[in-house]
């Protein structure tokens, strides 16, 4: 039976083990709710059928009914952490090739490919990635065969079967340097090869309208999918010669023409950046979204004009090619400052559980003489809402306010310093278990008498 809570009322602690509870409240928390906002002491959160109600100061909060309060004892809680393209649930042993399907470079797709049907819920990654506060992702297939990467899924990381919560989200391409070596050794090359898909889409696009509703991405949560248009797919529709792309290929990318789908463009070189943006000038409906961008600092301006967001890597320092010859740890700083909207991702797609410490490092940054970093609550924001919003998760992940799902981490310490890690997790409400194979791991052989053998030798 639920209780009116106020805050004259006890705070009792709820049980140590996994729960289900959909309704709780938690006080006398350090709160960052992770919409760029310093954090708040004393602060309360609450949460009724797995949505957040009240995300404030503990004095402001008022009374609502609960069945469980927690005094967190001045503990940090935050929103669950959101990674932007990622491997996640794609691979279990990345040198074994039967355990990968993070690559596709024999295929005979690229932008076809869909990572929607093949995420494992029960990766280790996605279970090491929730321990580390990580709720909601972005996954998707690298681009092999082609400089198209496929189509990516948005997934949530809790213990339920069904992670992917919006398929076919974005379509990711490769430009740059990586670009020219799938195209076949230059840069002139992958745009020609790039123009050349969006034009053949275009034209298909035009000649088979989907009647009745847009073609954007299904959430897959309603099991409501998209139509199925025959000459979109190419099963009764007569192309005429001179085309690269299968007939699949190019219908997943006549979403991206028309701007119902985001595109993904990996790309570093500022004048690779400003080559992008001027895409927009042949394809006005692209919506676009550069990925890496490891010199923007340098056409921050014209990102921002263009109102592109960007998803950087937190650390590149020194050039990794002669595209990120104007690397700087200030990058992103730079960019923030000059009105980009910039979230971190981690430099490598299967360790996005590094993110807290990337954005901690830009905090850290801003008390360097010269450098430009970021505060710690537009630091936080850019690996919680900030990516949330450019994953079309706005106001629903990334975030502690009124009506958004009930993503709720509480740490052991301040989220951004090296070190700090969840005691508890909370994905749309429920409580989530923390264990996996590295705690196990850790466990089993942390206390081990140096004169023991491992336990796997007892038998």
């Amino acid at each position: 039976m639920k209780r009116l809570f106020t805050l004259a009322a006890s705070a009792l602690a709820m049980a140590a083990t996994p729960a289900a509870a959909q309704d709780f409240v938690i006080v006398n928390a350090t709160l960052a709710t992770g919409d760029g906002s310093e954090p708040i002491q004393q602060g309360a959160i609450v949460v009724d059928d797995g949505r957040v109600v009240y995300a404030g100061p503990q004095s402001r909060m008022g009374a609502f009914e609960t069945d469980e309060v927690t005094d967190v004892g001045g503990a940090w809680v935050t929103p669950g952490l959101v990674a932007t393209v990622t491997s996640l649930g794609l691979w279990d042993v990345g040198a074994v090739s039967e355990s990968n399907d993070t690559r596709a470079s024999d295929a005979p797709f690229s932008a076809a490919l869909d990572v929607a049907p093949i995420v494992n819920p029960s990766s280790q990654h996605i279970l090491v990635h929730r321990a580390a506060g990580v709720t909601r992702a972005a996954t998707v297939t690298m681009p092999s065969a082609s400089i198209f990467g496929g189509q990516g899924a948005i997934i949530d990381l809790g213990s339920d079967a069904r992670p992917v919560t919006r398929q076919r989200a974005f379509q990711t391409v490769a430009l740059g340097e990586y670009g020219a070596r799938l195209a076949g050794g230059s840069r002139a090359s992958a745009h020609a090869l790039f123009r050349n898909a969006l034009r053949e889409a275009t034209r298909l696009g035009d000649d088979a309208r989907i009647p009745g509703r847009s073609s954007r991405q299904a959430d897959v949560t309603t099991g409501d999918d998209l139509p199925v248009d025959p000459r979109l797919a190419g099963e009764a529709s007569e192309r005429e010669g001179d085309v690269l792309l299968t007939r699949f290929d190019a219908a997943a990318l006549v979403p991206v023409v028309r701007g119902e789908q985001p595109l993904y463009v990996m790309v570093e070189r500022a004048s690779d950046i400003r080559s992008v943006l001027a895409l927009k000038r042949e394809f006005a409906n692209l919506d676009l979204v550069l990925v890496g961008a490891s010199e923007g600092w340098l056409v921050a301006s014209d990102i921002a004009a263009a109102g592109v967001p960007v998803i950087a890597d937190g650390l590149d320092d020194l050039p990794q090619g002669f595209e990120e010859l104007a690397a700087t740890q200030s990058n992103i700083g730079r960019m923030v400052k000059a009105g980009v909207t910039v979230a971190i991702n981690a430099a490598a797609m299967e360790n996005p559980r590094n993110l807290n410490q990337y954005a901690g490092n830009l905090v850290a940054l801003s008390r360097i003489p010269g450098a430009d970093g970021l505060s710690w609550g537009q630091a936080f924001a850019a690996i919680t809402s900030v990516p949330a919003r450019i994953s079309g998760l706005a106001d629903r992940a990334g975030v502690l306010a009124p009506g958004a799902a009930g993503d709720v981490v509480v740490w052991d310490g301040d989220p951004l310093e090296v070190g700090a890690m969840p005691t508890r997790v909370f994905i749309d409400g429920v409580e989530q278990p923390l264990e996996n194979h590295q705690s196990r791991l850790r466990d089993r052989y942390r206390d081990l008498d140096e004169s023991d053998l491992p336990k796997a030798y007892d038998w």
